[in-house]
């Protein structure tokens, strides 16, 4: 089924700031990237406004194929080995207090990025000591996922992004039971476990209860909860356009389940107002 009309509710207000400018000047003089881009997020003119960005690391180009996702999809170039020090100064430069990174799949890569990935980490913690560290990872399990976790960000995030039933035919290559493994094992490390679903892919309202109740029982005291919009005509149809009052539901039973944050309305997004996280770090 393909939707053409939008809701009133998912309008939005395009207003360009100068910090808006600034942001966007650095990400470029630094040939950084970001989701807020790669993934034409509704919510970067906002964002970048108030002078937040996720920064998408290891490049551009994913090697797998989700049918929700805009970014591209390819053969990736090598690592930027300088990577880590340009956007630690690029964070540093924004002054900010609160970082997200995110990034693409690199299956190709035999450790699939997670040295890079603790590099980052550490790198940004040398040049900006107090900032509070927010990753959004790729499924990563095992060694791998240590490697990441023993670099001591703040959160650690991996996205559910829908229901079980849906996982095959949404996700290329990320399944459901190795999604909730990989959050269970940030949680049982101690640190700060994040999740994300998309709804509006044609899962039912029970579906989505279960997929929090799942992360959850996982440790996960952190969910975002945003209303899926097709990027582009070659991405997934949207099956449904789900009302605020629903998102109001989906918030009352995140917290109900014992949620510690829970971020749910149609435009929220992974990283949204990330920084305004109410939870002790």
């Amino acid at each position: 089924m393909n939707i053409t009309r939008k809701p009133d509710w998912l309008k939005i207000k395009i207003e360009s700031t100068e910090n808006y400018a600034f942001v966007q000047q650095i990400v470029s003089e630094n040939h950084l990237h970001t989701i807020c881009s790669s993934g034409r997020c509704p919510n970067r003119c906002e964002c970048w406004s108030r002078g937040t960005a996720t920064f998408m690391i290891m490049g551009d180009i994913c090697t797998r194929t989700c049918r929700f996702c805009a970014t591209k999809s390819g053969r990736p170039l090598p690592l930027d080995s300088y990577e880590p020090e340009k956007l630690a100064q690029s964070i540093f430069l924004m002054k900010l207090k609160h970082c997200v990174i995110t990034s693409v799949d690199r299956d190709d890569l035999p450790d699939k990025g997670a040295a890079h990935w603790a590099k980052i980490v550490c790198q940004i913690r040398k040049k900006n000591p107090n900032i509070v560290i927010e990753l959004l990872i790729p499924d990563y399990q095992n060694e791998l996922l240590q490697m990441v976790i023993d670099s001591k960000p703040n959160i650690i995030g991996h996205n559910m992004e829908t229901v079980e039933r849906l996982t095959p035919t949404v996700r290329s290559k990320a399944t459901y039971k190795n999604s909730l493994e990989t959050l269970k094992q940030i949680a049982v490390s101690g640190i700060i476990t994040k999740t994300g679903i998309m709804v509006g892919l044609g899962e039912t309202e029970k579906e989505v209860m279960q997929t929090l109740a799942d992360a959850r029982n996982m440790g996960t005291s952190i969910v975002t909860i945003g209303q899926y919009l097709q990027p582009t005509k070659n991405n997934i149809d949207v099956a449904q356009y789900i009302t605020p009052e629903q998102f109001d539901l989906f918030k009352k039973y995140a917290l109900k389940l014992g949620y510690q944050h829970v971020e749910s309305a149609p435009l929220v997004r992974s990283s949204y107002m990330s920084d305004k996280i109410n939870i002790d770090l």
